[in-house]
């Protein structure tokens, strides 16, 4: 758990560290849509390269954006799992059959890809967003993109505001828990044992002082932030005024150029070599 990595900012000197982060978040929402429009075997074979790519580029080890996948790893393999049981294929013979089970080639592609579709997903979200961009830039840049919406009395400042704090709270709150949980199990507390409902009453000791501790961090939040004159986004200056570069646009194109190549290479080469995945 102590080892998490949403939320958590990588300092580091890299192309994409240098980015506006307007066209950051643009590029992840763009990278996402891209994972989802994937659905043969050469679309995510180019994803996966991109991602590796975007790992090279960020200059963050790979250890360390691994983090961010550990909490999803569960997901993950129950995913793969049911793809591979679930997955029935008429056109082809069975690799495996016993019983009911009968497994396929399509079925284990179909597992390896929403494996790839998943690792890519959090990977590019984390590059883009909370490894490369601080929490003040990332509450600066939702609330450029979103600034439309005060025309219509949105309180855009502050949805802003409550999405990065609750995103770098993430770890701290991961790190607290951590910590109690390892006093209860020196107090004599077991977590691994028992039946499911045996489980669900040791937690009861650590959900307890977890809500506390998040209070009164909340508490002590807001005190700051009022001892600092904070009373919102109406009259707020900024040190750093948010400006789009010609890398930036760059780097928009080049995004815009992988989601394009994830549908060329469904309707071209999918059509014509196959291995359509389907859930």
């Amino acid at each position: 758990m102590k080892n998490i990595g949403l939320g958590q900012y990588y300092p580091a000197r890299s192309v994409i560290h240098g980015l506006d982060p307007r066209a950051k978040v643009i590029c992840a929402i763009i990278y996402i849509v891209a994972a989802f429009l994937c659905s043969n075997f050469f679309s995510f074979v180019l994803l996966a390269v991109s991602a590796l790519v975007l790992i090279l580029i960020s200059r963050i080890p790979v250890s360390v954006v691994l983090r961010s996948v550990r909490a999803l790893l569960f997901i993950m393999i129950f995913t793969a799992v049911l793809n591979v049981f679930w997955t029935k294929d008429a056109t082809a013979e069975p690799l495996l059959s016993f019983w009911i089970i009968k497994i396929y080639t399509k079925g284990l592609f179909n597992a390896l890809f929403i494996i790839i579709r998943i690792l890519a997903m959090v990977i590019g979200s984390s590059l883009f967003l909370t490894y490369t961009t601080t929490p003040i830039a990332l509450t600066d840049a939702i609330e450029s993109l979103l600034s439309p919406l005060k025309k219509i009395k949105v309180p855009v400042h502050e949805f802003a505001m409550m999405m990065t704090i609750a995103l770098r709270f993430i770890p701290t709150i991961v790190d607290e828990a951590d910590k109690i949980m390892s006093a209860q199990k020196a107090r004599g507390s077991d977590f691994s044992t028992g039946s499911i409902v045996d489980r669900v009453k040791a937690l009861v000791p650590v959900i307890i002082p977890l809500f506390a501790s998040s209070f009164r961090r909340a508490g002590e939040l807001a005190t700051a932030m009022e001892c600092r004159c904070y009373h919102g986004g109406e009259g707020r200056t900024r040190l750093k005024q948010l400006r789009f570069s010609a890398g930036d646009f760059i780097f928009m194109f080049l995004m815009l150029a992988l989601m394009i190549g994830s549908v060329v290479t469904v309707n071209i080469l999918g059509a014509k070599f196959g291995w359509i995945y389907s859930m």
